[in-house]
């Protein structure tokens, strides 16, 4: 299996990046060749791995823009996964990409090189709806939604959900709803049971049936520029992250 998946989220905060690292750590484990690209311009998934931001035209700015190879982007790391480090430039690839033809697909033709060479690619996106996150979603077969149980998150699930819609109508028709994940769930608080019922009432079949719990350790682990498995491999936060990985190692059987 071959998949390339955007993890995405129109509001910041929510665990977009903390489950991309460590879903991406999770299928490492699983003997699985995977590659995350980061999107953002504020670099959280490079520097919580360990790596620093990189100049010009070197990490994800270059194949982005179609000035290199994303082959000559890839770089590893300890947790056991290929990265494309985000670029300290990324930020005006937005600008650049609105003037240049077929802009929506750069990052698609890009990856074509290299998407037979892994079983998952992870797409880091910007917490935000801008020609970069376009160019992600035109790329991916599906789309992860983290989704922190609180009530705004749900206004930018509702919007982000229509954004998938117009990818699929003018640009990737075959694009699909991977599933939501309900993250930063706290038994205690009220409101994250009641947000968590409200998404199950709405997007029942769209559910993960995993639940990533508010959990200090995974916090940590981006700090120490690690991924939770490689920081305390037995708290809450990586057995949580090892169900959700399970899940989508299932979708391997289904294909």
């Amino acid at each position: 299996m071959n998949s390339v998946i955007a993890v995405a989220s129109q509001k910041g905060g929510v665990g977009k990046t903390t489950t991309a690292i460590n879903l991406a750590a999770m299928l490492a484990r699983a003997k699985r060749k995977v590659l995350a690209i980061d999107l953002d311009p504020q670099a959280n998934l490079t520097t919580g791995i360990g790596i620093d931001p990189v100049d010009g035209q070197r990490g994800v700015y270059g194949p982005l823009l179609g000035l290199q190879s994303i082959e000559d982007a890839i770089v590893s790391n300890e947790a056991g996964f290929d990265v494309v480090p985000a670029s300290r430039d990324l930020a005006g690839a937005q600008v650049e990409l609105i003037t240049v033809t077929r802009r929506e697909f750069h990052l698609r033709d890009s990856l074509s090189s290299v998407r037979k060479e892994y079983n998952w690619i992870l797409l880091d996106c910007p917490p935000s709806l801008n020609i970069v996150v376009i160019n992600a979603m035109v790329a991916a077969d599906s789309v992860i939604i983290p989704t922190q149980c609180e009530f705004f998150a749900l206004q930018g699930l509702v919007e982000l959900l229509s954004t998938i819609k117009t990818v699929q109508r003018n640009f990737n028709p075959d694009l699909k709803l991977n599933g939501i994940l309900r993250t930063m769930y706290d038994t205690r608080n009220k409101l994250s049971r009641e947000v968590s019922d409200q998404l199950k009432a709405h997007f029942d079949t769209q559910l993960y049936r995993t639940i990533i719990p508010r959990n200090v350790r995974l916090a940590e682990a981006s700090s120490h520029g690690k991924s939770v498995l490689e920081y305390d491999k037995n708290c809450i936060g990586t057995m949580a992250y090892m169900a959700f990985a399970g899940e989508l190692l299932n979708q391997e059987s289904e294909t």
